[in-house]
């Protein structure tokens, strides 16, 4: 039908309004859409500026540089070196056993190496790179970039690596360090983002952990430019990080070096201190084992061997290792009886070679007994007899609180591993550990250091050294750490009568000095530099009735497991004490053979700073010494001195 003009007319003016409200709401959109525009770009911008810049840019941390270890002369113990390795990303390697596969034609990595790398990559983010092989050769790193393209996600990198540069003489003092391990980060109640790091390194025994805070510094930060699945592209910017602080021990490395090489062959500890003001000059223990296995991943062959060792390299004997003190113990006793006032300085006792209590015999270590002694005499001849009757008189409580004012039973403040406390029995430790009352015999025991008492070579140098001075000096292993000194401790009077040392002091002397001194054949003849000091003998199995009828065996002819413990502890000069020097050889025999000598090498080498001249010696026994010192595997020479050194 045709449509009339007015049809079309009404038609057109129903167009107009739908294209006005149509182009109405458009318009309306668009300006929404302007104003949201706007206000994203403009108003916000910041927000999403920011927000894309943490999408594009990373930021990582910079292992800091740890700090060093010095000995008290500046010679270097622990060290960082130049470490070449090669890691890998999984996300740009794309199958990283092929590629490992390629790699190991160039490179020779160790089945157990690739293994752990595979297993950290399957974990780990594809992006974060993994080491697959540790201390590289530069021949090695060159030959992977050469071969690059062959190697997608493949990349040589150089970092540092803790290095031990004089080996084993210190690795009980300075410990090593090592990967940061599960364990290690449980331990922690707030972790250092920085131990997240893949094989970073922290100290696992020694100063190196228990200065770990102090040696580790704080990380720097790197700003790199990722992709958006992650990859690094490139590195904007780089912070570094605080190094860590250096240290300064108080010990001498050559007179360590010394120690060790004197006491090579034995399972022995050596512990040398200045007892003016506590410094550790030397602390071995023998035999040691190498730190830097353990920093590079010592072999299940190399640890199985050091595990299995009867002398246990691993354990240092010095400060964890506790023993029966035997008669080194005597010095305690004595004190314990002159302070309580159980004894006078001229008093004699008769020595038959035992004494019977409640039907048991206590035997003197010399079975026809002494005859009379007074306090001295005992000391230089070591009765036995005379302690027996001075602990039934002081008891136990009067001996072990003498014992601990002299620094047995106590954990000296040490940065060490493991220190131990000793053992100083009383009539409630008894009583509560052993569920028993506590006897006479139990005092008789302790009173010549057997029994119960338990003590380690750190403590008998303090007992030493106090004994020496009347101080109650407290050991120091930290000399300065970034250049600030650290306190001495401990420099006042000791609590105990003067006179009553100065006793103790001449039965020391004569022990050394005297014609029946029981140390008459370590004696010094440097005029100067005379020795005052005390053998010990500590048995380590029970001797039978019917064995001493027969006669006791003699430590020789018994398995070496079942020989007495050697013990020495010593001070010089007498008379103006400037080193202190504890020995234990562990299943040496007697104190006066296995420790006596090894005390008095140590303690010269010690006052002269130098290998000690045969000057020193009696005449007699300098070709044995002179064989000995020139057979001993010696690092260097200690520091030629002008004369004796009184630093």
């Amino acid at each position: 039908m045709k449509r009339t003009p007015a049809d079309t007319e009404r038609s057109a003016r129903k167009i107009t309004r739908r294209g006005l409200l149509l182009g109405g709401a458009q318009m309306a959109m668009a300006g929404v859409l302007v104003a949201r525009m706007r206000f994203m770009q403009v108003d916000q911008a910041d927000q999403y500026r920011m927000l894309a810049d943490e999408n594009r840019i990373n930021i990582r941390l910079v292992p800091p540089v740890r700090g060093l270890i010095y000995d008290r002369k500046g010679v270097l113990l622990a060290g960082n070196e130049q470490n070449y390795s090669i890691v890998m990303v999984r996300e740009d390697a794309g199958d990283p056993e092929d590629v490992l596969s390629r790699l190991e034609k160039i490179v020779w990595i160790d089945p157990a190496d690739k293994a752990r790398a595979l297993e950290e990559m399957s974990r780990r983010s594809p992006f974060v790179p993994v080491t697959v092989a540790d201390r590289v050769s530069w021949k090695d790193i060159s030959e992977v970039a050469v071969n690059a393209p062959a190697l997608p996600g493949v990349t040589p990198e150089m970092g540092l690596s803790r290095v031990y540069p004089l080996g084993k003489d210190f690795a009980h003092i300075v410990g090593y360090v090592g990967p940061v391990s599960d364990y290690d980060l449980s331990k922690i109640e707030d972790p250092d983002p920085v131990l997240q790091i893949p094989r970073f390194q922290i100290g696992k025994t020694g100063i190196e952990s228990k200065h770990e805070d102090v040696l580790r510094g704080s990380a720097g930060t790197r700003r790199i430019e990722v992709n958006a699945v992650g990859r690094v592209m490139r590195e904007l910017d780089r912070e570094e990080g605080v190094a860590g602080a250096n240290i300064q021990l108080t010990v001498n490395h050559a007179l360590q070096n010394f120690a060790e090489a004197r006491m090579a062959g034995e399972s022995a500890a050596a512990v040398v201190m200045d007892p003016r003001n506590g410094d550790i000059l030397a602390i071995a223990s023998a035999p040691s084992f190498d730190p830097n296995k353990f920093v590079r991943g010592i072999s299940s062959k190399d640890y199985n061997a050091l595990l299995e060792d009867p002398f246990r390299p691993l354990a240092n004997k010095t400060a964890q290792g506790t023993y029966p003190p035997g008669s080194t113990f005597k010095m305690v006793t004595a004190l314990a009886a002159l302070e309580a006032g159980e004894i006078e300085l001229d008093e004699t006792i008769t020595c038959r070679g035992f004494v019977e209590l409640h039907n048991r015999r206590f035997h003197c270590w010399r079975r026809g007994g002494h005859g009379r002694l007074d306090l001295i005499g005992s000391l230089r001849e070591s009765c036995d007899v005379f302690y027996y009757e001075l602990a039934q008189r002081v008891g136990i409580e009067g001996m072990a609180a003498m014992a601990r004012k002299l620094g047995l039973g106590t954990r000296p403040e040490l940065p060490l591993s493991g220190v131990a406390e000793g053992l100083i029995p009383s009539r409630e430790w008894k009583r509560q550990v052993r569920g028993a009352d506590w006897v006479v015999g139990d005092s008789i025991n302790a009173a010549i250091g057997q029994g119960f008492v338990l003590t380690s070579p750190l403590q008998l140098a303090i007992m030493s050294a106090r004994i020496a001075t009347g101080q109650a000096i407290e050991p120091r292993l930290v000399r300065a750490i970034d250049g600030v000194e650290q306190p001495i401790l401990g420099a006042e009077a000791i609590d105990i009568n003067p006179d009553h040392l100065a006793v103790v002091r001449e039965g020391m002397y004569q022990v050394v000095n005297a014609t029946r001194g029981t140390a008459g054949g370590s004696r010094v003849i440097a005029e100067n530099l005379r020795m005052a000091g005390k053998t010990g003998t500590s048995q380590v199995r029970n001797i039978t009735a019917a064995e001493r009828a027969a006669g006791v065996t003699r430590n020789e002819d018994l398995p070496w497991e079942r020989r007495d413990h050697a013990l020495f502890v010593s001070y010089a000069p007498h008379d103006a004490p400037e080193v202190a020097v504890s020995v234990v050889v562990e299943h040496g025999g007697g104190g006066s053979t296995a420790a006596a000598p090894i005390a008095r090498d140590i303690l010269l080498a010690a006052l002269y700073d130098d290998i000690p001249p045969l000057e020193a010696y009696p005449t007699s026994q300098r070709g044995t010494i002179r064989s000995r010192f020139e057979a001993m595997d010696l690092r260097e020479p200690l520091a030629p001195s002008q004369g004796r050194s009184r630093a």
